[in-house]
């Protein structure tokens, strides 16, 4: 090999570096919010003890967190509309840093709830602005952009109940090592939102990032007007349906194993991280969404998810981990595979001038189901077991299934 090969090599790496480092480091801003809100409930059982406090009381702040979570997803579109999307997501990741760093030093059940509603508040400031952003700056790989970016963002729950079961033998610089691993995560997460901010902007510098000043920001009725189309709301409802599914498994998944499934602790954690490392199917959903049928995808994927939920619920106290986890990994597989084709369908149908500000809208309204969800778990566990609460969620996710099925028969 010469000189010049290595500094060709080298030149076409650089190249590819500069070409996706937008891609690169909204993944990683998505990657450390979603960590620090994935390593929360695997702390759940650690957080009854510590603070005497029910597993409906625990729903009911996981729910605050998604509630803010979703409150944010409209506004933080319409702002993006108006200002650009670069200064949204970095203000996100400041409150977001907040928040973790506020569990640093909480000492009351309180205030462990205001942090996490500040880790609400910073993170649903990311996603609906970064999915308009990544279609914006990779127009030809879209399906590709967003399936990397789920992927990354997904493998924080991969990350988060791993990183709970290594720190729990580890001594805490701030009392439990818990506090400790938001003392890391909020110092990261303030720190690539820094370098996001400056480096992102510059591949923005030909695709206006604000509406046009003589036409003023979009009207609300623009955002809601393809609400009027039944096949769209249909979609909506699809995905509302589903994330109430997901949202209301992913808050207790751990508990649930432990619980119904009679499984430690240490092996509940690691299935629940299990969940997360699928989720590399989502490169290979998104790179298809590029060149097959989007709603082909959305179907085969939530008929996957289904069969795994319903799996989880039929096997659980009689399949042992095996059983359990082999569920785990099909409803994972479905349902993470199905994410990035939602964004690709999405971003399809909804006009450039109102993209953000729309999106917004839908994912309002997703969020805000699945951040009821975990409340309604919590409270369904304690009165009636918890293999009711997720036979709820799985009737939830076959109507979903069957309504994406029909839209699929429909389109062709």
């Amino acid at each position: 090999m010469t000189a010049d090969d290595v500094t060709t090599g080298e030149s076409v790496f650089g190249s590819q570096l500069q070409r996706y480092d937008a891609l690169v480091l909204t993944a990683l801003v998505w990657f450390l919010g979603k960590f620090l809100r994935y390593a929360l409930p695997p702390l759940f059982g650690r957080f009854e003890a510590v603070y005497g406090v029910s597993r409906t009381a625990l729903g009911v702040a996981f729910t605050g967190l998604m509630l803010v979570y979703a409150t944010m997803q409209f506004p933080s579109g319409l702002v993006a509309d108006r200002f650009g999307s670069v200064g949204v997501i970095t203000a996100g990741g400041a409150i977001t840093a907040l928040g973790a760093l506020a569990l640093v030093v909480n000492r009351s059940f309180a205030v462990l709830a205001a942090a996490m509603l500040l880790v609400g508040a910073g993170t649903g400031t990311y996603k609906t602005v970064a999915v308009e952003l990544l279609s914006r700056i990779y127009p030809a790989e879209t399906g590709r952009s967003l399936g990397v970016f789920e992927t990354v963002g997904s493998l924080a729950g991969v990350a988060a109940p791993a990183a709970v079961i290594a720190g729990g033998a580890l001594p805490g610089v701030f009392g439990p090592p818990w506090r400790t691993l938001f003392l890391a995560g909020g110092v990261a997460v303030l720190a690539v939102a820094v370098v996001f901010a400056i480096r992102v902007p510059r591949h923005l510098d030909d695709r206006p990032t604000v509406t046009d000043e003589r036409d003023g920001a979009p009207s609300i009725d623009k955002h809601l007007r393809l609400f009027r189309r039944p096949r769209f709301s249909a979609f909506v409802i699809v995905t509302v349906l589903s994330s109430f599914a997901y949202n209301g498994l992913i808050a207790f998944l751990p508990l649930y194993l432990t619980g119904a499934g009679e499984l430690s602790q240490v092996t509940a954690n690691l299935l629940f991280g299990g969940l997360f490392a699928v989720s590399l199917v989502q490169l290979v959903t998104g790179e298809a969404s590029d060149r097959v049928g989007v709603l082909l995808l959305l179907a085969g994927t939530l008929v996957t998810a289904t069969v795994g939920l319903v799996g989880l619920v039929a096997l659980s106290g009689t399949a042992g981990p095996l059983g359990l986890g082999a569920s785990v990994v099909v409803f994972g597989i479905g349902a993470h595979g199905y994410r990035p084709a939602r964004g690709a369908y999405l971003m399809a149908v909804l006009p450039d001038t109102v993209a953000k500000g729309t999106l917004g809208v839908v994912r309002t309204l997703l969020v805000a189901a699945g951040a009821v969800a975990p409340a309604v778990v919590g409270y369904l566990s304690e009165v009636t077991g918890f293999r009711a609460a997720f036979t709820v969620l799985a009737a939830t996710l076959s109507v979903a299934t069957s309504l994406i099925l029909l839209l699929w028969v429909f389109d062709r």
